[in-house]
């Protein structure tokens, strides 16, 4: 099976890292409790945290690090396209030299966190109509499709962002779009139909 090769913003791998985690965290604050036990508070949400490790090999191995530490000093979030995970918008929050670079050989580790805060541009006002309300005429299956809800993609947007956005099930999100032959791949511009 061919993977397809890991980007986070401009920044892609020449061959994927070797070797990943993939934690999931929740949220939770720790209280002391005078002369007794801690007491345990969830502060909600739960979030991923990518960690890795890889090599760059050859004569331009420690120009690639140095091109991959510069996409981490990049302010805020990006999108994560992952090999075999799913994408994510995510903040590259570590990268590490794990020995002393060579000029051809320099292996690193990095993690990414999941970025649980939401989706920039927020969410479009869109007119509900009441599909059982029929005027003119008018079947409810006409007026359903007439008021079906159409997500325009902006950059750094995935499917998982749109379908998370609207509150439907990703599954129900491909099927409404056949036309997207690959849901890794959407392109700003593109029309999403929202079931």
């Amino acid at each position: 099976m061919r993977l397809t090769p890991m980007r986070f913003k401009e920044f892609t791998w020449p061959h994927n890292p070797e070797v990943y985690t993939v934690e999931h965290r929740r949220r939770i604050a720790v209280h002391q409790v005078p002369f007794g036990p801690c007491v345990m508070q969830e502060l909600g949400g739960s979030y991923q945290v990518l960690k890795g490790e890889g090599v760059f090999v050859g004569e331009d191995a420690y120009q690639r690090f140095k091109e991959l530490a510069g996409v981490f000093q990049q302010e805020g979030p990006g999108l994560l396209i992952h090999p075999v995970w799913k994408a994510e918008k995510a903040y590259f929050a570590a990268l590490e030299a794990v020995e002393e670079p060579r000029p051809d050989f320099v292996r690193y580790r990095f993690e990414f966190w999941e970025d649980g805060g939401g989706y920039d541009g927020g969410l479009k006002a869109v007119e509900a109509g009441n599909p059982g309300e029929s005027s003119g005429g008018a079947s409810t299956a006409g007026n359903a499709a007439e008021h079906q809800r159409v997500h325009t993609v902006r950059k750094g947007d995935t499917l998982w962002a749109v379908a998370k956005q609207y509150g439907v099930e990703l599954t129900a999100l491909i099927q409404a779009n056949p036309q997207i032959k690959n849901p890794n791949l959407i392109y700003p511009g593109e029309a999403v139909k929202v079931p």
